[in-house]
């Protein structure tokens, strides 16, 4: 089974398009969306809206929340000042354009999904969040120490633990606490749609691969593959550059920082 895996898209329709119309041509089995549709860009409503016409499964991101529930904190964490004022800037105008039936949609986002796999050498358990299965905004950077990981993990019951929010993707393989066994868990950031920060610009996705034979004993028999994508990052920049959001995010499209 082919399951792809996609978040954080902020409000960026030229690349949500150009990351549905990469899936059309992979073959794909199966789509989940986790999260942080909007903010950041002048789209929310019209990416909401091709979510609901595609029916794909989707899951809350802080942003999401926020908005949902018309508030002016969006759950990011600003190091700077400056990158705070940018902050309420782009919530409140965010606030401004959603629509109600769009902000009853995101009100109603599921904080997390799992997926039960039973496959020849057992089960294999998939969860999906945003950013932790303890916490919508906690940031899981590919540095974090194993244990740390592992303790995660184990307390969602997540073989495969998918998450997005950091916007930087990754796959870790973790050993399990029972290495006479050989058991592994997986820790996967897909990436982001809409405003990737890992100095890539195009739009990052994940496929996710299991077969009848992948298991938790063999951390090679689940496949993890990052996409990367074109889209028209120019037509995503200029909409910010007319409106009252912050030029400085119409730049981090260009530069994927």
């Amino acid at each position: 089974m082919r399951i792809a895996l996609f978040s954080d898209i902020h409000a960026n329709l030229p690349a949500l398009q150009a990351c549905l119309t990469d899936m059309d041509n992979r073959n794909i089995d199966a789509a989940y969306c986790l999260g942080d549709l909007v903010g950041y860009n002048v789209w929310p409503n019209e990416v909401v809206d091709e979510i609901r016409r595609r029916r794909i499964p989707t899951i809350a991101g802080n942003y999401d929340e926020g908005v949902g529930r018309k508030s002016d904190d969006c759950g990011c964490v600003y190091k700077t000042d400056d990158e705070k004022l940018m902050g309420k800037i782009s919530i409140s105008f965010t606030n401004h354009l959603v629509q109600p039936a769009q902000r009853h949609f995101l009100r109603t986002l599921p904080f997390s999904l799992s997926l039960e796999f039973r496959l020849a050498d057992g089960s294999l358990n998939l969860v999906m969040v945003h950013g932790s299965p303890r916490h919508i905004s906690e940031y899981l950077f590919e540095d974090r120490d194993e244990k740390s990981l592992l303790r995660i993990c184990k307390d969602a019951r997540a073989d495969i633990l998918c998450f997005g929010h950091t916007h930087k993707p990754f796959h870790r393989i973790l050993p399990r606490e029972e290495p006479a066994h050989g058991y592994h868990r997986h820790a996967i950031n897909i990436g982001s749609v809409g405003k990737p920060k890992d100095g890539d610009p195009r739009g990052c996705y994940a496929i996710l691969t299991i077969d009848p034979g992948s298991s938790v004993r063999d951390p090679d028999s689940v496949k993890v593959e990052f996409i990367r994508f074109e889209y028209d990052i120019e037509k995503a920049a200029r909409a910010i550059g007319e409106s009252p959001l912050p030029n400085a995010y119409a730049e981090a499209l260009r530069t994927g920082i």
